[in-house]
């Protein structure tokens, strides 16, 4: 079910399909880890605490994670490309938001619906690559796709110290405006539209894996402050347990199911996500710790920091 609403030839097409995918992983990416370098600078303007500066990362993340699934399979009902556009609209609009805020609270809200865009974002760059490659050609594309990704992680304490050092704080995100803008109109205007094979939301699904999502994201964040024990945090960790197992209940039964759990039975499939989740859950963790360290601990400025923590 695809309709070529594109007036660009079939390998130019392709070509843009690569290239505004990857623009989006990259952004979405960078975003994840540029805000580390900022953290003291963020205390010193905004008057945060240290709960905010760690908020200010966990906001974005949280809204990641718990959305993730849901901007795929919004993709797949309402049209990839137009979701596609939808998602970096709205990254681009909390961009301008978080680069506009006055206090910790206003950068913190922006930052969730941030971490929504991105959600919207980053998964449909896979499925656009993969609707645009042939079968042979796939494995190149993502591999690519791939590489300009792990770039956004890399290099996104060095750019975030150069902004910091050498102009301000909020040009970690208005630097995400133009590209963003730039990026929808190329893909409204040179990309295809196509549909997956689901013809209807699996709206439970999508309910209880972003409630399940939260409540387990939610206890490791809040463990720091209100400690491993408390009642906030062994009962989220037991909520988002049982909505996951409700989920992937749900799932067995659901006629057009959000994730096929029989995806779960090919070892290549099982074995990345695994990888993912692990590179995924230190490399978050240390970056708020390390950037910590470098600057307030030892004192050097955003891009000396920046520097180490991209060895």
């Amino acid at each position: 079910m695809a309709t070529n609403t594109s007036s660009s030839t079939p390998a130019t097409r392709v070509a843009m399909t690569l290239i505004l995918a990857s623009v989006g992983a990259f952004m979405t990416s960078l975003d994840v880890v540029v805000v580390s370098t900022a953290l003291p600078t963020l205390q010193r303007h905004l008057g945060a605490s240290l709960s905010d500066l760690e908020w200010t990362i966990n906001a974005y993340n949280l809204a990641f994670a718990c959305l993730m699934l849901t901007g795929a399979a919004l993709g797949d009902r309402f049209g990839r490309r137009n979701v596609y556009v939808l998602g970096l609209g709205l990254f681009t609009a909390a961009s301008i938001a978080c680069a506009s805020s006055g206090s910790v609270g206003m950068l913190i809200a922006a930052r969730i619906f941030q971490g929504a865009g991105a959600a919207v974002v980053l998964p449909l760059t896979l499925t656009l690559i993969s609707d645009a490659f042939p079968l042979e050609k796939r494995g190149a594309a993502i591999g690519i796709w791939g590489g300009v990704t792990g770039l956004g992680v890399a290099a996104g304490p060095v750019l975030g110290g150069v902004i910091i050092q050498d102009i301000s704080w909020q040009w970690i995100f208005w630097i995400n405006v133009p590209v963003g803008v730039i990026s929808m109109v190329l893909c409204m205007t040179m990309l295809r539209e196509s549909r997956g094979s689901r013809p209807q939301l699996d709206l439970v699904g999508l309910v209880l894996v972003a409630a399940a999502l939260f409540a387990l994201t939610w206890a490791p964040v809040r463990a720091p402050s209100v400690g491993w024990g408390s009642a906030e945090v062994i009962g989220a960790l037991v909520a988002g347990a049982a909505l996951m197992a409700a989920f992937l209940f749900w799932q067995r039964r659901a006629r057009y199911p959000m994730l096929p759990l029989e995806y779960f039975r090919r070892r290549a499939f099982s074995t990345a996500n695994g990888v993912a989740f692990f590179l995924a859950f230190s490399l978050i963790g240390s970056l708020f710790m390390i950037a910590q360290m470098f600057q307030v601990g030892l004192g050097y400025n955003p891009l000396q920091a920046g520097l180490r923590m991209l060895v």
